[in-house]
Parts: C-alpha cells; sequence; structure tokens
C-alpha cells in the first residue's frame, strides 16, 4: 500500500497541533532503513512562542499516533512517529520565526537587487526586534562594535540561526532588545537542543488495525 504524503500527515495532524497551542513546522517521512519491510519514520516539527512542554510533546505525539492509526492511510504497514521542535540552526521563513529568534545569531544572504547591508551580500548578525513596517533589527558588530540596522524582511533571501558557544555581549543583546521570552539564552543550551531540538523520549511506533 503507498504511503500517504507529507501534505496528507500534515492535514490530519493540524488541528491535533493548533490544539495543543503549536504551529505546524513540517512533516518529513523517510525510510527508517534499508530493509523494504523497515518502517517508515514519520517526522513532525512544532514550535511555539513559549518554551517546549516536553510532556505537552509527548502528549502530542501520542494523540497523533491514535489520529494516524484510526485514519488508516499506513494500511497495515508499522512506522515510528517523532515529534520534535526545530534546532537552533533552523532557517527562518516567516515573520513567526523572526521574533522567535530575537537574540540569537543569524548568518543572512540578501536577495538580488537588495541593497548590500555595509557593503556585504552576506554577513552575521544578532536579531532585534521586528517591526511592523516589514523591517528586522539587525546588530553588527559583535561584541565589539555593536550598532543596530534595520533590514526590510523583503531584501532578505536566506536567514539561518547559528549555534553558540558563548554568550553575546550585554551591549549587543541590549540592542538587540534582549532574548525572546521562554527561549534558551545563546551559548546556554545544551549541546543536543542546539544540533537538533527537543523531541519527546522516544518514538512512538504505529499501526493500523
Amino acid at each position: 500500500m503507498p504511503m500517504p504524503t507529507e501534505e496528507r500527515v500534515s492535514q490530519l495532524v493540524a488541528e491535533l497541533v493548533a490544539r495543543r497551542g503549536f504551529d505546524l513546522e513540517g512533516v518529513a517521512i523517510a525510510a527508517a532503513g534499508k530493509d523494504e519491510l523497515a518502517p517508515v519514520r514519520v517526522k513532525v516539527t512544532v514550535d511555539s512562542d513559549g518554551p517546549a512542554d516536553l510532556d505537552a510533546i509527548a502528549d502530542l505525539s501520542r494523540e497523533m499516533s491514535e489520529s494516524l492509526d484510526a485514519a488508516g492511510d499506513f494500511g497495515e504497514s508499522a512506522y515510528l512517529l517523532e515529534v520534535t521542535t526545530p534546532g537552533v540552526d533552523r532557517p527562518l521563513t516567516t515573520d513567526r520565526h523572526w521574533r522567535r529568534a530575537q537574540g540569537r545569531k543569524v548568518k543572512v544572504g540578501l536577495a538580488d537587487g537588495a541593497e548590500p547591508v555595509e557593503g556585504k551580500k552576506k554577513f552575521e548578525a544578532r536579531v532585534g526586534q521586528l517591526a511592523d513596517d516589514g523591517t528586522i533589527a539587525l546588530v553588527l558588530g559583535g561584541r565589539n562594535k555593536p550598532h543596530r540596522v534595520h533590514v526590510p524582511l523583503a531584501d532578505i533571501a536566506t536567514a539561518v540561526v547559528q549555534v553558540e558557544f558563548n554568550a553575546p555581549g550585554a551591549a549587543e543583546l541590549e540592542l538587540a532588545g534582549g532574548i525572546a521570552a521562554g527561549r534558551p539564552v545563546p551559548g546556554d543550551e545544551p549541546a543536543d537542543l542546539a544540533a537538533a531540538g527537543q523531541h519527546s523520549d522516544t518514538p512512538t511506533e504505529g499501526v493500523a488495525e
């Protein structure tokens, strides 16, 4: 029986995710092993404004598994369901991503035709506050010469949060407006969280009856 598409799984779990107060950031389906009989891995990424609650994520994982089993799209095929939050090194693609990344360091690439920032089309900066006019405050200069510029989000083609091993300088963090509520201090998160995000303790194994 063909596996359901990522779009189909997104449709099946979207309401559960919203009910728990999360945003659905993505669904990925891939083989869990090289064996033809190996179960597929269904990875659902969710996020929220506040700190990640592992108990809530575990509860959401169980509800998703029950919902997917009831829908029957996997037939008699086994699957492994993993519910996770984004890793720190995630790309910023929506306004809410920028708001939640306030205080983080990002690697920015400007779009073709955009005005260079201090002569550069690619640079690192610390994320500041997102304004109502669609511009984002970015703090350049690092710890030594921090200063703030404002760049239209429409001018930014790519932006990826960087893993940090040291805390930012007080001056640059102040210019950024502090860290988004509920988010870890840069340079202070556990190594596994920085790399892969928080997730339920163990993947949920499901199979439709």
